[in-house]
């Protein structure tokens, strides 16, 4: 297959999954029966580790959606039987990919109600930290998320506006705003700040950093600020930003003017650390 993904990683990385196999639409079967006794057992661990996390650092909508998908620690998740589970409650199936797929079709995915799931799991020694994304990363992360109706409405929104992003300046704006949203989002609640982004949540370490630590800076969520924010691929965020609530993501782009906005792509971008005067700082619970 000649349309290969590049990892977004600071140095090259050979992709592990088999896309040999994957249809033109980058689509592989799960195989079930491949899961070895030791990558069931690594879904055990990391699923067991989050989960006693989860109440006090995950977005309630998370903790329902995760309830909603029937998913347990016992045994890997069968994605036919999850998929199921989400398009009866938002529309959204799951579809079994290699890794990570060209953006064209991940969009086009999206924006058809379709999310795309690593079929692979991560090896022992990788429970801390990964370069791609596997199973764990994209079934625990994200798809508790696509359970609600309003995010699952996003996630369609940002793969139809993906299909209309022209040229590499206007695709990195809207991978910062997945960036920051889907895979590091924080959403302030009556109990505090709560992360229910996938690259949180699918970590131990960056779910209590994110939302605790004294380190990063949380501040309010601002579109055009995201939109020209860099982000760190290999090492916990310096900014996390904070919605006020899940619908104000979906609203915040079903109102805005993106053609407005990408004709501003070539705009010299903000640092992962840079604090501007129009930031909004949103204070942590409590720290470390």
């Amino acid at each position: 297959m000649s349309r290969l993904p590049v990892a977004p990683t600071q140095s090259p990385v050979q992709l592990r999954g088999d896309y040999a196999q994957a249809a033109p639409d980058f689509r592989v079967a799960q195989n079930y029966d491949n899961y070895t006794a030791d990558e069931q057992a690594i879904w055990r661990t990391l699923y067991e580790r989050q989960l006693g996390l989860l109440g006090e650092h995950a977005a309630p909508e998370f903790l329902a959606g995760l309830r909603l998908l029937g998913a347990d620690a016992g045994r890997i998740p069968v994605l036919a039987e999850a998929s199921e589970r989400l398009k009866r409650l938002t529309g959204f199936e799951v579809i079994g990919v290699p890794g990570l797929i060209p953006e064209a079709d991940f969009f086009a995915h999206l924006a058809e109600r379709r999310f795309p799931v690593t079929v692979w799991m991560r090896r022992r020694d990788e429970l801390d930290y990964l370069v791609e994304p596997d199973l764990f990363h994209d079934f625990f992360g994200h798809l508790p998320m696509l359970a609600h109706t309003v995010f699952a409405n996003f996630i369609q929104a940002y793969g139809a506006l993906g299909e209309r992003a022209q040229g590499p300046a206007q695709l990195k704006m809207l991978a910062r705003l997945y960036w920051y949203t889907v895979e590091f989002g924080l959403v302030a609640t009556s109990r505090g700040l709560r992360a229910y982004g996938a690259g949180i949540l699918s970590s131990s370490g960056e779910t209590v950093y994110a939302t605790r630590a004294s380190g990063p800076a949380r501040i309010g969520f601002d579109l055009q600020r995201v939109l020209r924010t860099n982000y760190l691929i290999d090492a916990y965020q310096k900014t996390y930003f904070v919605l006020d609530d899940i619908e104000q993501l979906f609203d915040s782009v079903l109102e805005a003017d993106f053609d407005a906005l990408f004709a501003q792509a070539d705009l010299p971008a903000y640092e992962p650390d840079a604090r501007l005067p129009i930031d909004q700082p949103v204070a942590s619970t409590s720290t470390f």
